[in-house]
């Protein structure tokens, strides 16, 4: 059964020996595939590998896990897993305009040449990881802005890049975009401050409606949001949103940005079912509930929001709201999908939610009271 968390230096505690003694193994052990040395796409829930199509989200995402749990202090054991999950992605997925193709097979044969934008997003957050783990990783900075001025093209004249797919016009690529640049702020290189506050200003002026403050996910190429069909309201993303602008916010000394990041975390709070103590996967433009299943990555949003703009009470929710996620039988692994009902989809664990996990144990880990007296890795 998961725990019933009451504070948060409980939940800091349990979800740190959960990330050490049970994730971080699983997912570099039988997490990696032997043969090629890429990272497996997904883990059954007892840990066994189930093969499927190799994402660059999977494949970047867990590097930028494993560089993270080096930088935080939960051992050096896993910068070489970062390491050599960088050097067999490179290779395999670099394309000769400097971008990384969407997904390869396990053998490394390539299976989307294209490389849209979200997929470059986390290639550009694995590097900073790793640079900020390694600085002597080699010039992935020099590669960072290589990525980034081959996206130049995809530039628009209403500002920010169009995605390749159905959706062209779309935030969810800029949010990713805005949290790696943010990253590579953090990793000392100040250059990518200017996207950062290109994104930031873009969220205000044009992805945040002006009258209910949600976030919203579609647009016209003027970046008119959409209506209908087209305008949904995910309860993670006001989440996510509102945690990265609340940092952007601070940093910058922005009380606009605040703001904003505040209404967006409440916003996100009326996708959040009392009873299930978990946040839906989308709401109407009215916030009524358009989809009441739960995927695991709005949890792990619920939680970072939580924190960083809400009271103890808001965190140790979310946080209770997300264990129940981790209760399987291969400690480490995960669900990923609660319907309505209360009851999971049974299915393989997805590796791209360790990304998600990892960053909201990380806001946890740094927002711990400090009455708790913890160590990285669970010790205390």
């Amino acid at each position: 059964m998961p725990p019933r968390f009451s504070t948060l230096s409980e939940v800091a505690r349990w979800y740190e020996r959960w990330l050490a003694d049970a994730a971080l193994p699983l997912w570099a052990g039988v997490g990696v595939d032997p043969a090629g040395g890429l990272f497996q796409e997904t883990l059954s829930i007892d840990g066994r590998p189930v093969e499927a199509p190799r994402r660059a989200r999977a494949q970047a995402r867990q590097v930028f896990v494993f560089a993270s749990a080096a930088t935080a202090g939960y051992g050096e054991r896993w910068l070489p897993v970062a390491r050599a999950g960088w050097a067999r992605f490179a290779a395999v997925y670099r394309r000769p305009d400097g971008l990384f193709i969407n997904s390869a097979s396990g053998d490394g044969a390539p299976l989307d040449a294209g490389a849209d934008v979200y997929e470059q997003a986390f290639v550009l957050l694995a590097m900073a990881a790793l640079q900020a783990a390694d600085p002597a990783a080699g010039d992935l900075a020099g590669e960072a802005e290589r990525v980034l001025a081959a996206l130049e093209p995809r530039r628009i004249p209403a500002g920010g890049f169009r995605e390749a797919g159905p959706h062209p016009f779309q935030a969810n690529c800029h949010m990713h975009l805005f949290e790696s640049a943010l990253a590579w702020e953090a990793a000392g290189e100040a250059r990518w401050a200017a996207l950062s506050d290109e994104i930031a200003q873009l969220a205000l002026s044009k992805f945040i409606d002006p009258t209910t403050g949600a976030l919203r996910e579609f647009f016209d190429a003027d970046w008119q949001a959409l209506a209908g069909e087209g305008g949904l309201v995910e309860p993670g993303h006001q989440f996510e949103w509102a945690w990265l602008l609340e940092r952007w916010g601070q940093a910058r000394g922005e009380a606009a940005a605040r703001a904003a990041a505040g209404r967006l975390f409440q916003n996100g709070l009326r996708g959040v079912d009392p009873v299930r103590e978990v946040a839906v996967n989308a709401l109407w433009d009215d916030f009524s509930v358009r989809d009441g299943a739960a995927r695991l990555w709005p949890q792990t949003e619920h939680v970072k929001a939580a924190v960083l703009l809400g009271d103890e009470a808001q965190g140790v929710r979310a946080a209770r709201g997300l264990a129940q996620y981790l209760d399987v039988p291969a400690r480490g692994a995960w669900r990923d999908k609660l319907r309505q009902d209360g009851t999971f989809v049974e299915e393989p664990a997805p590796a791209t939610s360790f990304y998600h996990l990892m960053t909201a144990i990380l806001e946890l880990t740094a927002h711990r009271p400090a009455a708790a007296g913890m160590q990285p890795g669970g010790a205390s």
